[in-house]
């Protein structure tokens, strides 16, 4: 079955760094190429932080969190990573990981993917 776990959240100061994970089911990595990590905050709609090509590592990013976000995966464990730096309390927000059938040429489109999973809080204080 299509399925996404998201974990890693947790409360940092500005300046400090996370990692948040995301694995996927068999299924999910085997019809879904393009893995992405989302953010929401409370009244605001869901935005693109980055995706990931499972099947050639091609990435890219939202440009406010280019340079201090890496997305990558570790294939055997179906699972997607986002490695956040330089944390700012802007980048507060419930972390959502997606997935969707086909390459990521459309970029970070929230109605193009079609799983997801729940979200994990990330919490940046100043």
């Amino acid at each position: 079955i299509p399925m996404l776990a998201a974990s890693g959240g947790a409360s940092v100061q500005a300046g400090g760094s996370l990692r948040i994970s995301c694995a996927a089911s068999s299924y999910t990595y085997r019809t879904d190429n393009c893995l992405a990590w989302f953010r929401q905050t409370p009244g605001s709609e869901r935005e693109g932080v980055a995706f990931i090509d499972i099947t050639d590592d091609a990435t890219d990013y939202a440009p406010f969190v280019k340079g201090r976000f890496t997305i990558s995966q570790h294939n055997t464990q179906r699972t997607i990573y986002l490695q956040m730096n330089d944390l700012e309390p802007e980048d507060t927000g419930a972390y959502y990981c997606a997935s969707r059938a086909g390459n990521c040429g459309s970029g970070l489109l929230v109605d193009d993917f079609t799983t997801w999973g729940q979200g994990t809080q990330v919490t940046v204080s100043s």
